[in-house]
C-alpha cells in the first residue's frame, strides 16, 4: 500500500486549507455562537416556493410500486424501481432544467428525500449520494459549461452517480489520501483503492478525490466503465441493506485533462463546499424517521391496553410519546429553514446545515431508540416476522439499523464537532491566532495582542446585557417570547463560556474535545429552539397547535442545554483521557479475560498494493 505519513500539523494544515474562510453572506449560526441573536436573519420565516407536481407523483409511485420489505428482504433495489425512478426524473431533481433535470429547491429535493426514504431508507440514500454528494453537485457548483453539457443530461435521464474520497486507511483525515493521479500526455493516470462508496456497484460515472504530485488534492468526473477499474466487492452493513455500496480499486485508468473539476489542487474544497448544502439530505431522511416514528408510536400506544389503559396514558411512556413529537417537529423546523434560506442565499449555512445534520442524526436515532421501548417485544422482532404471525408489519428494528449510519455518514458526531467549533472560534482565532501559534515571532505575537485587545474591548461588553434580559422581550412571539428570551440569553453565556475556555487554554483548546462538543451542542439546541419559535409563529393561522409542540420542544431543550452548560465546567474530560491511555497501554487487559474475542491474526485495516485487481468485478449495470 502507498503510505503517506504526515504529521498531525500537516493534516491539520491540510484540512486549514480547504476551509472557507471568507464570510460574504450573514450566518445566524456564526452570530449566536457569538453571542449575537440575530433572529432577524430567519424571522419572519420564509415562504417556499410552490409544491411541485412531482412530488404528487413520487408519492403515488412510492406508495403503489416499491416494496421496501422486498428491498429488505433481498438486501437489493430491483431493477424496475431504478427504472421507475428515472422515469419519473427523481435522479435529476437537484439538475437545472436546461440540462435535463426538475431543477427543484432545495427544501422541495428534501421533501422528496423524506418520501422516499420513509418507503425504504436504501431507496433514500441512493438518490441522496448521487446528487447531494455525487456528480450533479459539484458539477453544479464548479463546472464547466462543457462538462455540465456532457455530464449532467445523463445523470437527470438515470444514470447514477456516486462520490469517492475514503480509502481503507483514510476516513477523516484526508490528508494521508493514497490515490495518485500522475499526469500523462491528454490527462492523468489514477491508480488507488477506494471504500466504502455509495452507488458504486451501480454508478456509471465518479467523482474521484486523487492526489496529484506538487499541486494537491484534485477532484475528477470519471466514466465508471473505464479501463483499469475493477468493483472488487459489495460492502454489507447493519442497516441499508439495499445500499449498492463498493471497494473501487483503479490501475492505470485514463482520465482525460477536462475532467478535473474546479481546477488541480481545488478537490477537498469542492468537497467541503459540496458539502454546505448537501448535508441536508441526511437529516431529510432523519425527519421522515421521525414522522414514521411518531405515526406508529402513537397509533400503538393508543390501541395497546396494559393494567385497564392505553399504554401512552401511562406517564413512563407518555414522556416518550412528549419526546418524539417535540423532537420531531424541531427536525423538521430546522430542515425547512436551513433549506428555504439556502434556496434564496441570503445568509451563508454551512454553520446550520452542519449543526442540523449533527442534531437530527442523534435525535433521530434515540427517537428510534425510544419507539423499540414503546413497542417492546415487538420492537425488537422482525416485520417478517410479525407479519407471519398476523400483525401489523413495522419495521421498528429495521429504522434503528437503518438510522444508525446517519451519525456516520457524511461526518461523523465527532468530526461535526470539531468542524462547527472550529467556525465557532473562528473570530477568536482570526484577531488571536498569533498570540497562541508557537511558531510567531514577536513581532506577530504583538501586533496579534493589539488586534486581540481592540476587538475584546469592544466585543466583550456586548456580551452582559441584551433583550434576553428585557420582560416583555420578544413580546411578539406571545407564549414563546419567554424561550427566545432565554436563548438570547444562553447564547451570550455560550460566548462568555467560549471566551473563557480561549483565555484558560489557548492553543490546547484545540484538544479539549469534550468542551468543545459541548458548545457545539448547545449552539444545536438553541438554533433548534430558535427555529421551532419561528416557524409557529408564522404557523399560527393553519396549525395554532404548532405553538403547543415548540412550546414543549423548548421546555425539553433548555434542560439539555442547562446539562451541557454544567458539563462544561464540571466534567471527568481529563480523567477519561488519562483512563484512555492507560487502557491503551492494556493496564486493564485482564477485564477482557473470560470471553472469546475477535480473531486477532487479521489486520484492522486491509492491506493494499497498486496493481491489476485479481478480484472478479461486481459491478451491477441497470438495464435502461
Amino acid at each position: 500500500m502507498t503510505e503517506t505519513n504526515v504529521s498531525e500539523k500537516q493534516a491539520r494544515q491540510v484540512a486549514e486549507a480547504a476551509r472557507e474562510s471568507d464570510w460574504r453572506k450573514p450566518s445566524f449560526g456564526k452570530e449566536l455562537f457569538l453571542g449575537r441573536f440575530r433572529l432577524d436573519l430567519i424571522d419572519p420565516w420564509p415562504e417556499p416556493e410552490p409544491e411541485p407536481e412531482f412530488l404528487g407523483k413520487l408519492d403515488a409511485y412510492v406508495r403503489s410500486e416499491v416494496d421496501g420489505q422486498r428491498i429488505e428482504r433481498e438486501a437489493s433495489i430491483p431493477d424496475e424501481v431504478f427504472q421507475g425512478l428515472a422515469a419519473l426524473g427523481a435522479f435529476g431533481m437537484k439538475i437545472d432544467k436546461e440540462y435535463g433535470g426538475l431543477g427543484l429547491s432545495n427544501l422541495h429535493y428534501c421533501k422528496a428525500l423524506t418520501l422516499a426514504g420513509s418507503v425504504s431508507p436504501s431507496i433514500g440514500a441512493l438518490l441522496s449520494a448521487h446528487q447531494s454528494i455525487g456528480v450533479p453537485q459539484p458539477l453544479k457548483l464548479f463546472g464547466t459549461p462543457e462538462q455540465k453539457k456532457a455530464f449532467l443530461p445523463r445523470l437527470a435521464a438515470g444514470e447514477v452517480s456516486a462520490f469517492l474520497l475514503t480509502e481503507p486507511d483514510v476516513g477523516s483525515d484526508p490528508a494521508r489520501l493514497a490515490t495518485i493521479a500522475e499526469p500523462v500526455e491528454g490527462g492523468y493516470k489514477l491508480n488507488g483503492v477506494k471504500l466504502w462508496a455509495t452507488n458504486g456497484t451501480v454508478a456509471t460515472l465518479l467523482v474521484v478525490m486523487a492526489r496529484v504530485p506538487d499541486k494537491g488534492i484534485t477532484a475528477f468526473v470519471v466514466e465508471g466503465d473505464s479501463p483499469g477499474i475493477t468493483i472488487e466487492r459489495r460492502n454489507a452493513f447493519l442497516g441499508l441493506r439495499g445500499l449498492e455500496n463498493s471497494v473501487t480499486r483503479f490501475h492505470d485508468v485514463f482520465v482525460p485533462a477536462e475532467n478535473v473539476i474546479g481546477g488541480l489542487g481545488k478537490g477537498l474544497k469542492i468537497a467541503l463546499t459540496t458539502l454546505n448544502t448537501g448535508r441536508l439530505s441526511l437529516p431529510a431522511m432523519c425527519v421522515g424517521a421521525g414522522k414514521w416514528s411518531l405515526n406508529v408510536a402513537r397509533l400503538w400506544a393508543a390501541d395497546r391496553v396494559q393494567w385497564g389503559r392505553a399504554v401512552g396514558l401511562h406517564e413512563a411512556v407518555a414522556k416518550k410519546l412528549a419526546f418524539i413529537a417535540a423532537t420531531t417537529y424541531a427536525m423538521e423546523s430546522m430542515l425547512d429553514l436551513c433549506c428555504m434560506i439556502a434556496d434564496d442565499d441570503r445568509n451563508d449555512i454551512r454553520i446550520e446545515a452542519a449543526l442540523v445534520k449533527l442534531y437530527a442524526s442523534e435525535m433521530a436515532w434515540q427517537v428510534a431508540d425510544e419507539l423499540i421501548q414503546i413497542r417492546g417485544g415487538r420492537g425488537y422482532e422482525t416485520a417478517e416476522s410479525l407479519t407471519a404471525r398476523g400483525e401489523r408489519p413495522a419495521e421498528v428494528e429495521q429504522i434503528l439499523r437503518d438510522l444508525r449510519i446517519n451519525r456516520i455518514f457524511e461526518g461523523s458526531t465527532e468530526i461535526m464537532h470539531l468542524l462547527i467549533a472550529r467556525e465557532a472560534v473562528d473570530a477568536h482565532l482570526s484577531v488571536a491566532g498569533d498570540i497562541i501559534d508557537p511558531e510567531a515571532d514577536l513581532g506577530r505575537k504583538a501586533r496579534a495582542g493589539a488586534k486581540a485587545g481592540a476587538f475584546y474591548a469592544k466585543w466583550l461588553p456586548t456580551l452582559t446585557v441584551g433583550k434576553g434580559q428585557v420582560p416583555t422581550g420578544y413580546g411578539e412571539f406571545g407564549p414563546l417570547a419567554t424561550h427566545l428570551r432565554y436563548v438570547e440569553r444562553a447564547s451570550r453565556k455560550l460566548a462568555r463560556s467560549t471566551f473563557y475556555a480561549m483565555s484558560r487554554w489557548q492553543g490546547k483548546l484545540e484538544r479539549k474535545q469534550g468542551f468543545l462538543g459541548r458548545i457545539v451542542d448547545i449552539g444545536a439546541e438553541l438554533f433548534a429552539m430558535s427555529a421551532v419559535c419561528v416557524r409557529a409563529r408564522a404557523q399560527r393561522g393553519d396549525r395554532p397547535e404548532g405553538v403547543e409542540l415548540a412550546d414543549l420542544f423548548c421546555r425539553q431543550a433548555r434542560l439539555r442545554a442547562e446539562a451541557l452548560f454544567d458539563g462544561l465546567w464540571d466534567n471527568t474530560d481529563s480523567r477519561d483521557s488519562a483512563a484512555a491511555k492507560r487502557i491503551l497501554d492494556g493496564r486493564y487487559a485482564w477485564l477482557e479475560e473470560g470471553v472469546v474475542t475477535p480473531q486477532s491474526d487479521l489486520p484492522w485495516v486491509a492491506h493494499w498494493e497498486p496493481g491489476p485487481s485479481t478480484a472478479e468485478d461486481a459491478r451491477r449495470r441497470i438495464p435502461r
